[in-house]
Formats: structure tokens, C-alpha cells, sequence
């Protein structure tokens, strides 16, 4: 089967449409094998709360580390659970010493409640960290003129959400995202948290987004692994309807045999 999998963002290749986090799972070993299954193209972290030399002896950075070696895909570090710029910006750097990557998914939260990113904080953190030769992933809400300070002060992409983290509602905000999708048609899109179904995330992909990041809706299923699996065979199926064309929408029926020299045929 001919897939699109592989995507270019900053001049690099990314080789997975499905982006995995690395919290929450029963076990090092399923978050291991779950990974096995997606295969991502790129894996998150966060050093919230914890030293470079506690991540470093953690267990479970050493089977990332090892996944990562042996499928190619790419470490994601993130500066969840950071209220300000100044926490994002100490954290991002702490994480490229740490990890040996320019990539930094930026979270800044404003409202611990819905865990709605921060927008000037957001904004002035990406400014510096892109002067500061990162790549930066910026978590944001789907507001298009967010969306376009954040592009315009050098972030290769942005990830809106589709709802609240970790609710799985999936695409909430229909209208606002396809409006994204169209007025920024020539910048990548990722669709990062709230979805909790497979369906979910292919309907992200119908709509035209890049990629999805997710985490929950696979580390809390009942069978993570088979989970990953099933986001990742949705995510193909997305991206190739997207790019196969979709059927226009009818009000009223449409007959899908002809009735060109049918017998008895009558119009009414």
C-alpha cells in the first residue's frame, strides 16, 4: 500500500504523520512497544519537575533514547507545565543540552483549569527562541492571528489544538480550523491534543493537516500498543483521502447507476 508518510518541516525530513508523547503509560515497556507500533515521526518528552541527571538515569528516557536510535525518528523535547516565558525559555535550552536537538515543542500555559496555552507569553517566548537557532513547535489555540505572529516570528509550524488536553473531543472548532487550513495553505499544521479516536485523527488529516500529536488517547487505552496501531493505520488513511480528493457534498440524491437506456425509464 503507497503511503504519504513523510513530510518536511525546517528542512528536515520528518518520517511519520502520527507524533507520539512518552507519559502516562502502564509501563516503560508499552510505551516501548507502542512505539514499535506508531512509528512516529517524532516522540515527546518533558523535563518538568525533573534535572538533566534524573532524566538521564530515568528508565524510561532509556528506552526512548534506544527507539529512537533504531527507527530514525526524532526526539520532541517540550517545556510542558511552564506558565511564562522565562520558565519555556530556561527549560528549552536545559533540553537541548540534554537531548542534542534544536527542536523544542513550546507549551506556555495561561489557564490551569483548560490548559490553554498563553498567547503573548507563547509568542514571546518563540520570538527568542528562534533568535536562539531553535526549531520551534509552538502549542497554541486555533486563533489564525496567533497562528500568524507565530509563523511570522520564524516557527516552521504550528500546532493548534482540537480541544482542551487530554479531554478526547476531538476536533472541536470545525469552522475555525478549516479556516486555518485555507488561509494558511502553504504552512504546516499539526493538530496537538484533545483527540481521543482514531477517527479523530483522521478527520485532522482530511481537513488538510499535516500531522497530529496525541498522547493520552493511546497510553490510557486498554491495549496502548494495538491503539498505536490503529491511530497510525487512520492517520495513512486520512492523508490519503486528502490527497486522493474528496466528493463534493449533495443536498439531495444522487444515482450512482446510469439510467441512460434503462427500460421503462421515464422522467416525472
Amino acid at each position: 500500500m503507497t503511503t504519504d508518510n513523510t513530510m518536511t518541516i525546517a528542512g528536515e525530513a520528518i518520517n511519520g504523520r502520527l507524533w507520539l508523547g512518552t507519559s502516562l503509560y502502564p509501563s516503560p515497556e508499552i510505551m516501548r512497544d507502542s512505539l514499535i507500533a506508531a512509528q512516529p515521526g517524532f516522540v515527546t518528552l518533558s523535563l518538568r519537575r525533573q534535572t538533566a541527571q534524573q532524566v538521564a538515569d530515568n528508565g524510561h528516557w532509556q528506552y526512548v533514547q534506544t527507539f529512537v536510535e533504531q527507527s530514525g525518528c526524532k526526539i520532541l523535547p517540550n517545556t510542558a507545565g511552564c506558565h511564562s516565558a522565562d520558565e519555556a525559555l530556561l527549560l528549552a535550552n536545559m533540553a537541548r543540552e540534554l537531548f542534542k536537538t534544536d527542536w523544542i515543542k513550546l507549551e506556555v500555559i495561561g489557564d490551569d483549569y483548560t490548559l490553554q496555552p498563553h498567547p503573548t507569553e507563547l509568542l514571546k517566548a518563540a520570538d527568542t527562541l528562534v533568535q536562539q537557532g531553535f526549531k520551534v513547535l509552538p502549542y497554541c489555540t486555533d486563533d489564525l492571528v496567533l497562528c500568524k505572529e507565530l509563523l511570522a516570528a520564524g516557527c516552521p509550524a504550528v500546532m493548534p489544538w482540537g480541544a482542551p488536553i487530554g479531554t478526547g473531543k476531538g476536533l472541536l472548532n470545525r469552522h475555525q480550523l478549516m479556516t486555518l487550513r485555507e488561509r494558511l495553505a502553504n504552512d504546516v499544521l499539526i493538530i496537538d491534543a484533545g483527540l481521543g479516536k482514531p477517527s479523530q485523527a483522521m478527520d485532522a488529516l482530511e481537513l488538510g493537516f499535516d500531522a497530529v500529536l496525541l498522547n493520552t488517547a493511546v497510553a490510557k487505552a486498554h491495549d496502548p500498543v494495538l491503539m498505536a496501531k490503529a491511530f497510525s493505520d487512520a492517520v495513512n488513511a486520512g492523508r490519503m483521502a486528502y490527497r486522493a480528493g474528496m466528493m463534493q457534498e449533495r443536498q439531495v440524491a444522487s444515482a450512482s447507476t446510469p439510467t441512460l437506456g434503462m427500460p421503462f425509464w421515464h422522467q416525472s
